[in-house]
């Protein structure tokens, strides 16, 4: 058998090397891919919408947005056109909100960065079925997609969301599985105010186990969720700030450990509440990163304004 000498071996090694370097610079791109452009901001009157999510690694991490403008992405005068009357009025009422979704997936890295895409995917494409079937999304899909996910054995990660719609009244309806609770900036009061814990329900995170009635598989140790309930948030006039935020944000600490949360949050928010929703994350992304320009974790902030 022929020997393989030194340089042969350092040669297969970098050749390796390369190819894994090639791989992940591959999904790297495939991740930002499913990060939304400009044109997925969601329109909707009297409404200003701009968030980012900012990877800890710099490339690709589990934090991930989802915006869903329904007359952008569904052709929803098609469908309104085509569905049974009774699913008219409910399409119409659809076509005039806008869906956020921010999701954290456990971890800062490639893997993180693919179950996001995976529930991407899942959500957006249970989306369509919802509006063809019942003119709105319903509870029924995140029961869905919490006992996919359950069922997956091999996703180890967990996975906390929050998925909202507003309208132009500035009505946030939204339902959480064990994401940080939403937070509002009162421009009269200019203060963060406080929400109500009966508005503010939450449920475990997503996987963790199985939707009642929604299950595969025997029912496991720890039980079964029980169905998802819906919040409701108002805000109370013209230049009130709703945020939605992953606790890459509200355990964000400077060096010497004090909390950027959320008191000088909140000191941003005032200097910044008439700016358009863009500008102040732009604010709040750059004081964040003055306070500790290496933070521990991926950090997500949407920044939604009534005009």
């Amino acid at each position: 058998m022929k020997e393989i000498s030194e340089n042969e071996q350092l040669a297969a090694a970098r050749q390796r090397i390369a190819l894994l370097t090639a791989e992940l610079e591959n999904f790297s791109g495939l991740a930002r891919h499913f990060d939304p452009p400009p044109s997925e901001l969601p329109e909707v009157p009297w409404i200003d919408v701009y968030g980012e999510s900012l990877p800890r690694n710099g490339q690709a991490g589990g934090d991930h947005i989802i915006y869903v403008d329904f007359k952008k992405r569904y052709k929803m005068d098609k469908l309104i056109r085509e569905a049974p009357e009774e699913l008219k009025a409910k399409l119409r009422a659809t076509a005039a909100r806008a869906g956020i979704t921010v999701i954290d997936v456990e971890g800062h890295d490639f893997g993180a960065a693919f179950i996001a895409s995976v529930f991407h995917q899942a959500f957006l494409l249970g989306v369509s079925y919802e509006l063809k079937f019942f003119g709105e999304i319903t509870t029924t899909l995140f029961e869905n997609i919490n006992t996919r996910f359950f069922n997956s054995s091999g996703i180890n990660k967990t996975l906390t969301m929050v998925y909202g719609e507003i309208t132009e009244r500035g009505t946030f309806r939204f339902l959480s599985a064990a994401h940080p609770p939403p937070l509002v900036f009162s421009n009269k009061f200019d203060r963060l105010v406080a929400i109500s814990d009966a508005q503010l329900v939450s449920f475990p995170q997503i996987g963790t186990m199985p939707s009642r009635g929604h299950s595969e598989k025997t029912v496991p140790l720890l039980g079964v969720k029980e169905k998802y309930t819906v919040n409701e948030i108002s805000l109370m006039g013209q230049g009130d700030i709703l945020l939605l935020y992953s606790d890459g944000l509200s355990d964000h600490r400077d060096p010497d450990g004090n909390p950027y949360f959320p008191e000088r949050l909140e000191r941003v928010l005032k200097a910044g509440k008439h700016l358009p929703a863009r500008a102040i994350f732009a604010k709040v992304k750059a004081d964040l990163l003055a306070f500790n320009p290496a933070p521990e974790d991926d950090v997500t902030v949407v920044i939604i304004k009534k005009t």
